[in-house]
């Protein structure tokens, strides 16, 4: 299962059935779970934890030292969740002691070609970034968000769940949850209604999200008003919680 011709450290700890390609290199303190697939040329350093069943391409480049001139060597973190596939020329770096010292990647991520995460990045579940997608470092990504070709977010902002991203969108302050953001400089174009059908929210639910996205967006509300106004439709719409949420937690400002 591991070719001949790969480069394996004494002190990577690989699953019997993990498949290696030729000329790749997995460095010391490696962790590779069950079912994982990595090809040619492949690098992986260390300290990194991979889950089961990711399908790693050719040319990716995993758990290498972050791009912080603040870092000094500590021994921080990458660790990836289950069933990711991770395309061609993807980089993602490890995390720094100046913030968790982990950079995460959830499970069922679809991470296509030249992708770079960053140090410190959180990236939840279920999320597909198209080619040449870049996160800068200390970014939060939620469940299910969607980000088109070359699209980005900058330092310290974070996307909420459902969040549709369009190409080349280079979001500077926080995304909500649900929201479709497109154009350059990016603006909000209302609610992932698409996504959120395949997903499998009600026509109801569907309505009460566009209609919370129409009190902070359309009201010209002060923000702390229009979250006071969603938190008493909660208890009757708790499919606004993870909107109410994204909202209250953003420090960088949301995109409005």
């Amino acid at each position: 299962m591991i070719d001949q011709r790969a480069v394996i450290a004494d002190g990577a700890r690989i699953h019997e059935s993990v498949e290696v390609g030729a000329f790749s290199i997995i460095g010391d303190d490696v962790e590779i779970g069950a079912g994982c697939v990595i090809g040619p040329h492949v690098v992986i350093k260390g300290p990194t934890v991979i889950g089961e069943n990711n399908r790693i391409f050719q040319f990716a480049s995993l758990g290498e030292a972050p791009q912080d001139k603040k870092y000094a060597g500590e021994p921080t973190r990458l660790v990836i969740g289950n069933n990711n596939t991770i395309r061609e020329y993807v980089t993602l770096n490890r995390g720094t002691v100046q913030d968790r010292g982990e950079t995460t990647i959830g499970d069922d991520n679809w991470i296509m070609a030249y992708v770079h995460v960053a140090h410190d990045c959180v990236v939840g579940n279920h999320t597909i970034m198209a080619n040449g997608v870049t996160l800068a470092g200390h970014v939060t990504v939620g469940d299910y968000v969607i980000f088109g070709g070359y699209a980005g977010a900058h330092q310290f902002c974070s996307i909420g769940a459902h969040a549709f991203l369009g190409m080349q969108v280079a979001a500077g302050r926080d995304v909500p949850a649900y929201l479709i953001v497109t154009g350059n400089p990016p603006e909000p174009r209302g609610i992932n209604q698409e996504g959120l059908k395949r997903r499998g929210f009600s026509v109801e639910q569907i309505r009460n999200i566009r209609e919370a996205y129409r009190l902070v967006y359309r009201q010209q509300l002060k923000l702390d008003e229009a979250i006071e106004r969603l938190d008493a439709l909660l208890p009757e719409q708790p499919e606004l919680g993870i909107f109410i949420d994204s909202l209250r937690a953003s420090e960088r400002g949301i995109l409005r």
